[in-house]
């Protein structure tokens, strides 16, 4: 593995999930220090993992006072936690209006207060690259057809919120590319994690590269956006999805 992210200093939402852990892993075996912000463990004394509440605008500020504190920069910023109400995943009809708005202020809104501080951190310094974890429904619609059979379905609000962070990306990228502060989004395809068997059959037999994808394919990008290889893409929404947005 090449060096490339060395002695860059990274932050991740939600490093403990699925996606969050490969992302990690894929940095630092590029050289990257990778501190994660969770909710579901105490501030260590080194800082790779440091305590955040992403839906809490004040556990923001103290993790990033933490940071900076310590390391005095951020090269990167992963936003890629994810967090969701209890019923998240109940059908159109059935979503509860307060359940949604509580879901865009959680996904979303907590995506903006991040990036605002980071961003304007970055550019002070002249230089970050910030990475906004969209999905292939922030770009097409779902394929309902793919949950037939099951009692799984695609969540209103995830396409909502998903959509939003590309478009978002693109502003943000506009505005701070004089600072030499770049944003893009990555939008996986579908990613297993041991669904339903009917589910699976369903969306390999769509795909064109008939298969789910894995964590594993996904964070090479996170780390190549990251990295100066990337210097000069900013504002972009990068698919990686085996060819599903394709057809």
């Amino acid at each position: 593995m090449n060096n490339r992210l060395k002695n860059k200093i990274i932050v991740i939402t939600g490093g403990n999930g699925l996606l969050g852990k490969a992302i990690i892993s894929r940095l630092i075996s590029e050289g990257a220090f990778c501190i994660n912000f969770e909710i579901n463990h105490d501030t260590n004394e080194d800082l790779s993992n440091v305590y955040c509440d992403i839906t809490d605008t004040e556990s923001i500020d103290t993790a990033l006072e933490i940071v900076l504190k310590k390391y005095k920069k951020i090269d990167g910023l992963v936003n890629n936690a994810y967090p969701r109400t209890k019923d998240w995943g109940n059908k159109f009809e059935d979503i509860v209006f307060e359940s949604w708005k509580q879901n865009v202020d959680w996904q979303l809104n907590s995506y903006f207060y991040l990036t605002q501080k980071v961003a304007s951190k970055m550019a002070s310094q002249k230089t970050g690259s910030i990475i906004n974890m969209s999905s292939i429904y922030g770009v097409v619609g779902p394929d309902f057809g793919v949950y037939e059979g099951t009692t799984m379905t695609m969540p209103a609000a995830y396409s909502a919120i998903k959509g939003a962070l590309v478009n978002f990306t693109r502003y943000v990228a506009s505005y701070f590319g004089p600072q030499q502060v770049r944003v893009n989004a990555v939008s996986p395809g579908g990613i297993f994690d041991n669904q339903n068997e009917i589910f699976v059959n369903n969306y390999c037999k769509k795909v064109p590269m008939r298969r789910l994808g894995t964590p594993e394919d996904i964070a090479p990008t996170v780390a190549f956006l990251l990295s100066d290889d990337s210097q000069y893409i900013t504002g972009q929404n990068l698919i990686v999805d085996g060819g599903w947005t394709a057809i």
